[in-house]
């Protein structure tokens, strides 16, 4: 598990290399003083659910750093009742909230240690940061950017895989399926207002009906505008959850963090006049389901699947 945790951080660290470490680590650092008790310090890392501090001196300035492994040595060889600055790793490694993400992957390929306090340039410990940190903030950032791998390309094919759940999802036996084959945009509504009657045949609930009819007319409204291009609407409903799937097969999107952007949009003013292009359309979506991940590849054109959870009544 762990190899995997540093493959893993290693693979999407490229990405986003020149991003600053203040971005991802947590705030505020969970701390102890020297003078703090081990017997303390074992019950905050019980309670919080971690395995090591920063130790600090007055003025949040960082002298040491203090980890499970040192509570395992006071166990064997000390007394709970030793104060911190006993056991504590004096000089830890740090890094610096300004500096990139790829300096902590050089740091961290020879190290390999759990935690690394941050410091600001006054030597202030305002943060720590972990590789768990790192894979939380990507994915977080990733939630509607698809990662670029092999399952991608699975999923421009017949059989859709789910870039939320991984499952193989069959466009041939799915539940509703509806062909956007129109360019005027006083036919935008049409596939939202057909899966919303079928969803009503299929007794879903009111307010689950009403972020996919939401999510779907945004979707629909960016084929026709922004596609240059037909598309199609399929969803599947499952025992626990519902998934919709937008496709197109046009220009894709050139940025797809600019897009995701409110307010931002690219429609022409004749478009703009008709009520629509207000670039709310990503961001409504995003709002209106429960999860979200977009596929785009420029020239071959948008995937955009929704996952919405049913509840028990």
């Amino acid at each position: 598990m762990q190899n995997d945790v540093e493959k893993l951080v290693e693979m999407l660290s490229k990405v986003f290399s020149n991003t600053k470490i203040k971005e991802i680590m947590t705030r505020p650092p969970i701390v102890v003083t020297q003078e703090t008790k081990i017997k303390y310090v074992k019950d905050i890392m019980r309670i919080k659910g971690i395995s090591g501090m920063p130790v600090i001196a007055p003025g949040f300035k960082l002298v040491g750093i203090i980890s499970i492994e040192d509570i395992i040595r006071v166990f064997e060889n000390g007394s709970f009742d030793d104060r911190v600055n006993k056991w504590m790793t004096p000089d830890p490694v740090y890094l610096k909230e300004d500096e990139m993400l790829l300096h902590f992957l050089q740091v961290n390929e020879d190290l390999k240690y759990g935690r690394y306090p941050v410091v600001n340039n006054d030597h202030k410990v305002v943060g720590v940061v972990t590789k768990l940190d790192i894979l939380s903030w990507m994915f977080k950032k990733l939630g509607y950017i698809y990662v670029h791998d092999e399952r991608r390309e699975k999923a421009l094919n017949k059989k859709y895989m789910s870039t939320i759940t991984g499952e193989l999802l069959d466009k041939e036996g799915v539940d509703f399926s509806y062909k956007i084959d129109y360019d005027s945009v006083e036919m935008i509504g049409a596939a939202a207002t057909r899966l919303k009657k079928f969803l009503k045949e299929k007794k879903i609930q009111e307010d689950i009906i009403r972020k996919i009819s939401i999510a779907t007319y945004e979707a629909e409204a960016n084929v026709v505008i922004h596609s240059s291009s037909t598309g199609n609407v399929y969803c599947w409903i499952k025992q626990d959850h519902i998934k919709v799937l937008i496709e197109d097969f046009g220009k894709g999107i050139e940025d797809l963090e600019q897009a995701m952007k409110e307010g931002f949009t690219t429609a022409p003013d004749n478009i703009k006049e008709k009520g629509f292009g207000a670039g709310m359309g990503l961001p409504n979506m995003k709002r209106f389901s429960d999860r979200m991940t977009i596929v785009s590849s420029i020239g071959k054109g948008v995937k955009v699947e929704i996952l919405y959870y049913i509840k028990e009544k």
